[in-house]
């Protein structure tokens, strides 16, 4: 749930041989594509190429080359999440808009919209707090228990079958189902809310109708809530202090659904990738539990699911990591680059152990709020210990080397995860 995005699944282009600078950025003459089959298949060692030639922060050219910075260092990407009035979070700052076509795929995370998520100063202070409050006003022990429910839910409709894949059936309906008993929907609802979020996560045809369901079903939400409170999110931030309006509510609702689905997802299915790859962890496979929590954490070092986010812009002219940032100049956080700075990372091998200081939940006050974490942190161990406690015996259908991570500068994630195992009963079935 770092800097939150709304649609973080979009297809990258295709690298050609070499790029032309766009008019303007005479510094990008040697920038490096931030997309295609390089970053999908090798991303580590690109950002490892990046920081050889240009150091901490690289000229790079986004999907349809249109350019940007990169800032890889740790250090670098401490300094820009830690001073937000000199590396803005409103995107209307951009000094590129003239240039980007309606249909560029970046375009719906970049647009500027009224939430919580591109505010500033005050205004995003009174947004993040209420929000912060109402993540941490949830049951912690509750969530868990709904997450073992869920997951042993969708468990149940595959275990007779011997197979599943593990990212389509199980990683990526997990997150959205328990953000939406957090939101206090019904079953019904909640499965209406996964359709219609795989729909725009995917980019179908449908992907504007979808969202004007979840817009139209958050509204009939917060109606109902109005007259009929109860111990839900929604409910919360209708009687918080700041007094938000029903349309603040909606805005910022939509950004939790956005950064709560996608990221853990993959964390989940990250780490489950990890396990049974990884003879480190096959202790794990047979029974053990001490394990979970070490996988956890590695997959945010070394595989974190989000991986790179066009998130801030220059509110004026300045230098970064030796290099000349122009008032209006789009800067790309690379959260996976700076997990692996060699000043923090000076051992690749030596694997993160209880090192959680990664940059995978970003830093500052536009950072993931803490309660967040710890609610993204339960439903991602909860859904792979139950796994593994219902199918003690699951390993990879396929080599390692031939699963696929999804084309994506954004994020980092299969796109499946096929697994074989023992058939089991269902809950209910054994009698």
């Amino acid at each position: 749930m770092t800097d939150a995005m709304t649609n973080p699944h979009r297809s990258p282009g295709t690298a050609g041989p070499s790029v032309s600078p766009p008019a303007g950025h005479p510094t990008h003459q040697h920038a490096t594509a931030l997309y295609g089959p390089r970053l999908q298949n090798n991303p580590a060692q690109l950002y490892r190429d990046m920081r050889g030639q240009h150091g901490s922060v690289a000229p790079v050219l986004l999907e349809g080359d249109v350019p940007a910075w990169a800032v890889l260092g740790y250090r670098e990407l401490l300094e820009v999440t830690g001073n937000p009035k000199l590396y803005a979070r409103d995107s209307r700052r951009w000094n590129y808009w003239d240039h980007i076509p309606p249909d560029w795929p970046l375009l719906p995370i970049l647009i500027y919209q009224p939430s919580s998520l591109f505010a500033e100063g005050a205004e995003h202070q009174r947004r993040a707090g209420a929000v912060s409050d109402v993540l941490a006003a949830v049951d912690q022990f509750e969530l868990r228990k709904h997450c073992e429910q869920i997951a042993d839910h969708l468990i149940d409709t595959f275990a007779g079958r011997g197979e599943a894949d593990l990212i389509n059936q199980y990683a990526r309906p997990i997150p959205l189902l328990a953000i939406g008993w957090m939101l206090g929907l019904t079953e019904t609802e909640a499965e209406d809310l996964v359709r219609d979020m795989y729909t725009m996560l995917d980019g179908g045809d449908d992907t504007h109708e979808a969202y004007q369901r979840i817009l139209d079903g958050l509204r009939r939400l917060l109606d109902h809530r109005h007259e009929n409170p109860g111990p839900d999110m929604p409910s919360r931030l209708l009687a918080h202090t700041e007094t938000l309006t029903d349309d603040e509510i909606v805005s910022d609702l939509i950004t939790l659904l956005g950064a709560g689905q996608q990221p853990t997802a993959d964390w989940i299915g990250n780490t489950l990738r990890l396990m049974l790859t990884d003879d480190r962890f096959a202790v794990t496979l047979s029974g053990g539990r001490g394990s979970i929590g070490q996988a956890l954490n590695e997959v945010l070092w070394v595989d974190t699911p989000t991986q790179n986010y066009p998130a801030r812009w220059a509110a004026r002219d300045t230098q970064l990591g030796g290099q000349r940032i122009q008032t209006g100049d789009l800067l790309v956080l690379s959260y996976a680059a700076a997990n692996a700075d060699p000043l923090v990372q000076p051992d690749s091998t030596a694997g993160a152990g209880g090192n959680h200081a990664h940059m995978s939940f970003s830093h500052g006050e536009h950072g993931c709020p803490y309660p967040a974490r710890e609610l993204a942190e339960i439903i991602a161990k909860t859904a792979v210990e139950v796994l593994l406690d219902r199918l003690p015996d699951v390993r990879l259908a396929v080599a390692p080397d031939a699963l696929v991570w999804r084309p994506s500068m954004l994020m980092r994630g299969l796109s499946a995860l096929p697994v074989t195992f023992t058939s089991a009963y269902v809950h209910g079935d054994a009698g």
